[in-house]
C-alpha cells in the first residue's frame, strides 16, 4: 500500500555538502523549499576533526561532539547563525577549515511554546515539531528515579539521544528496537547495555520521556542536559532493526521512502572496537553503491567499508562488514529524500 505524507521531506531535513573557506561562510540549502535548521550536525570528511553538533535551544556558537564525552564548549567563530534557508559559519577549523570538505545533517523543529505533559522536570528550553516528529529539550536533572521530561511530539518517540552539557559523561541513546531496559552510547562502539538507571525500564509515552537517576541523564543541575527526540512519521522517518546475513548480498530494509540519511549500529556486546555508528547520506555518495560514510563515534574522516544501496523504498546492505551485516540485531534511523508516494501523488524514484 502506498504511503503518504502531507509535506515534502526537504521541509524538515536536509543534507548539505560544502567546502570550507577559512572565512565567514554562509551555507544556503539548494532545495526550493526553505528551511531554517534547529539542529545542525557537522563533520569534516577528511582528516581527524571531531563532530560538532549545534542546536537553536542551546544557542549558536555552542557545540558538543558525538565522538567523545566532552562538555559543551562555546566557540565564537563556529556556527554563528541559523538562517532562513541554511546557516552561517565563522573561521573555526572544525566546521570551516579552508579547502576541507564537510558534510552537515540538518533538522527543523521550531515550536518554542506550548509543550504538553505534566513532567516532574520542567525544561529550561525546547523546540519541537509534531509534524516531522523531532524535538530538542534542554533540562536540569533532579537525581530522582522515574523523573519525567516532556518531548512535545504527541506520539511516543522511537529514538532518544541525551548528552550532559556540564560534565564529561557518555552519550545515552534509547531506541525502540533495543527496548527501554537498555541503552547505547553514541560516542563509543559498545553494544547495548542493560540497566534501569538510564530510562528507568520505561518506554516513552506520547508526552513524556522517563529517566533513571544516573549522572549520564539525570543528576547535573547547571546547564544540565540536552535531549533529541525522534518520532516515526510514515513516508518521512523510520526507526527499526534488521538481522544481518554476513553476505555481500545483504538484507533489504523497507522504509517506505527513498532515504536521504541512514544511521546504522550493530548492538552486539561482543563485537569489540569495530561496531561503529555509521552515517550515510544521499550527498556523501551521489550514486549506488553508497560507500562514502562517516562514523558518529570517531573523529576520522570518510570511510568506505559500510557499503549500502539507497533505493526508492529503502536501503540494501552490500557488505559483509561485521558492523553493518553480521547475524545479530542491527538498529537504524532513516530520514527521507523522497516518499514512496507523497500527497502530490508523485512517486519517489531510485537513484
Amino acid at each position: 500500500m502506498a504511503e503518504y505524507i502531507t509535506f515534502q521531506p526537504t521541509d524538515y531535513y536536509k543534507t548539505q555538502i560544502y567546502t570550507g573557506t577559512g572565512a565567514e561562510n554562509a551555507q544556503t540549502f539548494p532545495q526550493t523549499t526553505a528551511m531554517q535548521p534547529d539542529l545542525t550536525w557537522i563533520k569534516a570528511r577528511a582528516g581527524s576533526k571531531s563532530h560538532r553538533l549545534f542546536d537553536s535551544t542551546r544557542g549558536v556558537t555552542k557545540w558538543i561532539a558525538s565522538d567523545n564525552t566532552g562538555v559543551q564548549t562555546t566557540t565564537a567563530e563556529s556556527l554563528k547563525s541559523f538562517d532562513s534557508d541554511g546557516f552561517t559559519l565563522g573561521t573555526y577549523d572544525h566546521v570551516n577549515d579552508n579547502t576541507v570538505a564537510f558534510v552537515s545533517w540538518n533538522w527543523k523543529a521550531g515550536t518554542t511554546s506550548g509543550i504538553a505533559g505534566s513532567p516532574s522536570i520542567t525544561p529550561t528550553g525546547y523546540s519541537f515539531n509534531a509534524t516531522s516528529g523531532f524535538s530538542i529539550v534542554q533540562y536540569d536533572g533532579n537525581s530522582t528515579s522515574g523523573a519525567t521530561v516532556p518531548h512535545g511530539l504527541g506520539v511516543a518517540p522511537k529514538m532518544v539521544i541525551i548528552k550532559c552539557l556540564d560534565a564529561a559523561e557518555t552519550w545515552a541513546v534509547g531506541h525502540d528496537s533495543v527496548g527501554w531496559t537498555k541503552y547505547l552510547r553514541l560516542d563509543t562502539t559498545d553494544g547495548a547495555t542493560t540497566t534501569d538507571v538510564i530510562f528507568n525500564d520505561t518506554a516513552p509515552t506520547s508526552t513524556l520521556v522517563t529517566l533513571g537517576n544516573n549522572s549520564i541523564v539525570n543528576t547535573h543541575t547547571t546547564d544540565g542536559y540536552i535531549m533529541y527526540c525522534f518520532a516515526e512519521k510514515k513516508g518521512y522517518s523510520k526507526f527499526g532493526s534488521y538481522i544481518g546475513n554476513s553476505n555481500i548480498d545483504g538484507p533489504f530494509i523497507y522504509t517506505g521512502f527513498s532515504p536521504a540519511y541512514v544511521m546504522i549500529k550493530n548492538i552486539s556486546t561482543a563485537g569489540g572496537s569495530g561496531l561503529h555508528w555509521q552515517i550515510h547520506s544521499n550527498k556523501q555518495s551521489t550514486f549506488n553503491p553508497n560507500s562514502n560514510m562517516v562514523v558518529a563515534d570517531d573523529a576520522a574522516g570518510t570511510a568506505t567499508w559500510g557499503t549500502i544501496d539507497l533505493l526508492s523504498n529503502g536501503f540494501k546492505i552490500r557488505t559483509t562488514n561485521y558492523a553493518t551485516n553480521y547475524t545479530n540485531q542491527i538498529v537504524y534511523a532513516a530520514f527521507a529524500e523522497f516518499p514512496l508516494v507523497s500527497s502530490n501523488d508523485i512517486p519517489g524514484t531510485a537513484r
